[in-house]
């Protein structure tokens, strides 16, 4: 065989020359076939734990191999660019598979210690590429939103300035959150993984922190009530982007919750949380308690959460607005509001415009072929859906807001997530007439037997029709509308007959 050609040692994914592919790999859609995408075969692998466990278990674990995973700890991304930084969804995805595929007690442990130990030298790559100041605020440059930012996130900003990403930050917090719950879990059994437990609970905190961090390079926005990217400039001036998008709305996604009876089992942990909420008062203020009443008693969770109670109410005014996020199908990625009055920012002598555009891209940026601004994404959805019954878990149902938004009609944090799942579900449901919204008024999948049930599983939906839009096949995440059926489904048999 000849060697191959000088200029391959320039090309692109030259230095993954350890990576040897040679397995059984689930695909997210046809038209990407043979090659893999990490982050939504992550997602493939939540359905795929109800069909087959041990399956999506050698799925996760595979992707975390050393002829996967770089010796740096980075994992592949696809085969377009295997460097590209996409979110670290495969600890949550690990951790679900964990919980889904076995009850309490009997789940497989050695699955999530074997994933847990790779999943820190990720996370350590993570945390030495992505952090530019070293101030908890990360940047992660593409992040799989495609064209969801006023820049190409993927290149060199203009005239060399950083971008401060807040869903870069939120998806640390999110892994970080992530890496603690495993953790605690395997800490149940073994000790040792207290100290580790410990460290991602105070990581995840110091996250927290930064990100709230009014007035000292922190994301949030007081005036808006919203989260949103800084452009810094030269290191020490920040222009916040002032753009609504999943952007801002990832650090919601951050939450998880500490169990007193969990606490109370690991006497290393909780002698240093006690440590910590006494000594590192300016940080522990960011963890919230709370006393719970329940038939066996009192005991006390505490609530680790990007944003506080208020920041989440205003953020949440936006997300369940019907002229912002919250469309008859589920969470559009850019507001709607951008619709007649698109974002425009001049900067170094350019201008720079992001506008609603529910279905397909109107930019050649990354091809053309994705939308991050305006369409449904169901794997986005699913998170928030997640994140929306854990905060429920915590605050219960006394915490209720308008949903819509200016409706009047008070819901708890449990309800609308439910009520979120069962706008996703429409998309896929026929109407009276037999058309479903994914196929887009077209009649032969409405009347003709032999495409009337044939149910495509589209990369990302109109945010104004439902219409699927790319990828037709794309179970790599649109297979998550299971579970959401499943919630509806268990909502109607639990709802009071009728009289």
């Amino acid at each position: 065989m000849p060697p191959p050609p000088p200029e391959r040692k320039l090309g692109r994914n030259r230095d993954w020359g350890h990576l040897f592919n040679a397995d059984i790999i689930s695909m997210p859609d046809k038209w990407e076939y043979p090659w893999y995408a990490a982050w939504d075969l992550a997602f493939h692998m939540i359905p795929m734990a109800r069909i087959d466990p041990h399956f999506a278990k050698q799925q996760l674990l595979l992707f975390l191999r050393e002829w996967y995973m770089h010796p740096s700890g980075a994992l592949p991304a696809y085969e377009w660019n295997l460097r590209d930084v996409n979110p670290p969804v495969h600890a949550w995805a690990c951790w679900r598979v964990y919980k889904i595929s076995g009850a309490a007690g009997q789940r497989d442990t050695h699955f999530l210690e074997r994933a847990f130990q790779k999943l820190l030298i990720n996370f350590t790559w993570w945390v030495n590429r992505k952090d530019v100041q070293g101030k908890h605020i990360f940047a992660g440059g593409f992040l799989g939103l495609d064209n969801i930012g006023l820049f190409d996130r993927s290149k060199p900003l203009p005239s060399g300035q950083s971008l401060a990403q807040a869903d870069g930050t939120a998806w640390m917090a999110f892994y970080c959150g992530t890496m603690l719950s495993i953790a605690l879990e395997l800490a149940r059994t073994n000790p040792s993984y207290e100290d580790i437990a410990s460290k991602f609970l105070e990581h995840m905190v110091e996250i927290i922190d930064a990100m709230n961090d009014v007035g000292d390079g922190g994301l949030w926005d007081e005036t808006d009530g919203f989260y949103y990217d800084q452009l810094l400039i030269e290191g020490r001036h920040t222009v916040p982007l002032r753009v609504r998008s999943l952007v801002g709305l990832l650090p919601l996604l951050a939450v998880e919750i500490l169990e007193q009876d969990v606490i109370d089992q690991l006497p290393g942990f909780s002698k240093r949380l006690k440590w910590f909420v006494k000594y590192r008062f300016d940080l522990a203020q960011n963890i919230s308690y709370r006393k719970i009443h329940t038939q066996d008693g009192t005991t006390v969770r505490r609530l680790l959460a990007i944003p506080t109670r208020a920041q989440l109410e205003r953020v949440l005014k936006y997300v369940l607005d019907e002229n912002e996020f919250l469309s008859p199908h589920g969470i559009r990625s850019l507001s709607r509001a951008y619709y007649h009055k698109p974002y425009q920012l001049k900067f170094d002598d350019s201008e720079y415009c992001i506008d609603y555009e529910p279905a397909e891209s109107r930019t050649g940026m990354f091809g053309g072929n994705s939308n991050w601004r305006g369409p449904i994404w169901m794997p986005m959805n699913y998170l928030l859906i997640e994140a929306l019954e854990r905060y429920h878990h915590y605050w219960g149902d006394d915490f209720q807001v308008e949903f819509p938004t200016g409706s009047g009609n008070l819901m708890n944090l449990n309800q609308i997530a439910h009520e979120i799942a069962r706008r996703l579900t429409h998309l896929f449901l026929p109407d009276a007439h037999g058309g479903r919204p994914c196929n887009g008024g077209d009649p032969r999948y409405a009347g003709d037997p032999h495409w009337k049930d044939l149910v495509l599983f589209h990369e990302h939906f109109c945010g104004e029709s439902g219409r699927g839009l790319g990828a037709p096949h794309q179970t790599g995440w649109t297979a998550l509308i299971t579970r959401c059926l499943n919630m509806v489904a268990r909502d109607r048999e639990e709802a009071p007959s009728q009289p």
